[in-house]
């Protein structure tokens, strides 16, 4: 068992943690929790750190293949832990890779391209949301906040493990590269010419949605075939950037369950 916060896996995992470099570099991440302890594919767990306390309780919840934890005192748990209130289990796990490519494979592409979000609930929300609603993999500009914050990954309930998904260096080149491919692009726009559900999500579609604060950038908004409002009631000036992901990804599921 270890006992002390000067052990240098704890050290590493404590770093893990909060440095999204460390993730990167090791190419790995952290769940927390017996529920996201369940999702994480078998051959993706890396190592997982269980209290004993934990382990007698739970023993028989675990999934296959866990069945020799590393185990450590609550003391350094809770060191180890980003949250509040540590349930005992974190696992390391391997990171997801997909391609560009993966994501253009899906027969009838729902895609979302996500434009410079940086609130970890957010994006861990239109992940969940976007599994719901069918989307067949989600786009990122390189400056989104990082998918494997530990906060992104509990907001995801699961889906980061099933949802294909991509960082881009270029955002506006990617684009261009899914309209070579036939999907049409529809930007969330204050000023969009039409009401969503006006628009025909029956074919290959990818909407582009903005930073929570600022919106889609100019230049990535002009990428767009076409803009597109959500119309609201009140003073409300914009919405939450999931929920108006949310409310496009169920107009395309929609649709496409009535044609």
């Amino acid at each position: 068992m270890i006992t002390s916060t000067a052990n240098q896996r704890v050290k590493e995992i404590i770093q893990l943690q909060k440095k999204s470099r460390a993730r990167n570099q090791a190419g790995v991440f952290i769940v927390e929790g017996i529920r996201m302890a369940k999702e994480v594919p078998t051959e993706q767990v890396v190592q997982w750190y269980v209290t004993e306390e934990f382990y007698k309780k739970h023993r028989e919840d675990l999934p296959q293949g866990m069945e020799k934890p590393e185990f450590v005192s609550p003391a350094v748990f809770t060191a180890m832990s980003d949250t509040q209130t540590p349930q005992g289990v974190l696992v390391v796990v391997r990171q997801n890779s997909y391609s560009e490519e993966d994501l253009l494979k899906a027969e009838n592409a729902h895609l979302l391209v996500l434009d410079n979000l940086q609130d970890p609930g957010n994006l861990g929300t239109i992940f969940r949301t976007a599994e719901a609603a069918g989307v067949t993999g989600i786009i990122m500009s390189r400056d989104c906040v990082d998918i494997y914050n530990p906060k992104t990954i509990r907001s995801t309930m699961g889906a980061v493990f099933r949802m294909p998904f991509v960082y881009s260096e270029d955002i506006i080149s990617t684009i261009e590269r899914l309209k070579l491919q036939g999907i049409r692009v529809y930007a969330a726009h204050l000023d969009g010419k039409n009401a969503y559900d006006r628009e025909d999500y029956r074919g290959k579609t990818a909407f582009l949605i903005g930073n929570e604060g600022n919106g889609l950038r100019r230049e990535v908004a002009d990428c767009a075939d076409t803009w597109i409002r959500i119309p609201m009631e009140g003073q409300a000036e914009s919405l939450n950037a999931a929920v108006a992901a949310s409310i496009l990804m169920f107009e395309v599921s929609r649709q496409r369950r009535q044609s």
